[in-house]
């Protein structure tokens, strides 16, 4: 079983950065594929970047490319997304989540694991 834990959330200033992590467990930790999701409130869970485990190859969201950067330490089984230049609309709970198996990258039905989430608020 793969467990999934965010962190790096909180409050930071238009303009700004953070940098959220996310710790995966489980003795047989081999993806295909992380991903990073939103959801703001009273919104859809919406997709954000993902990341190929073994190539690193990247995906972004229209909406986040040029200022989010998806990266990956396979030793340390940890998937990361650096965020730069903050807007408020960035402000959303941000989940990481696994797929196992080759699949729409973009597509929240392509992860079979996901972590709690961590919040990300972004003031004006």
């Amino acid at each position: 079983q793969v467990q999934l834990v965010e962190s790096g959330g909180g409050l930071v200033q238009a303009g700004g950065s953070l940098r959220l992590s996310c710790a995966a467990s489980g003795r047989t930790f081999s993806p295909y594929a992380m991903g990073w999701f939103r959801q703001a409130p009273g919104k859809e869970r919406e997709y954000v970047a993902a990341i190929v485990w073994t190539s690193g190859r990247t995906y972004y969201a229209d909406s986040v490319k040029g200022r989010f950067t998806i990266s990956r330490d396979n030793a340390k089984k940890t998937v990361y997304l650096q965020m730069n230049s903050l807007k408020p609309e960035d402000t959303a709970v941000y989940y990481c989540a696994a797929a196992r198996i080759p699949g729409v990258v973009a597509s929240a039905y392509a992860y079979q694991y996901w972590g709690p989430g961590t919040q990300v608020t972004v003031s004006s």
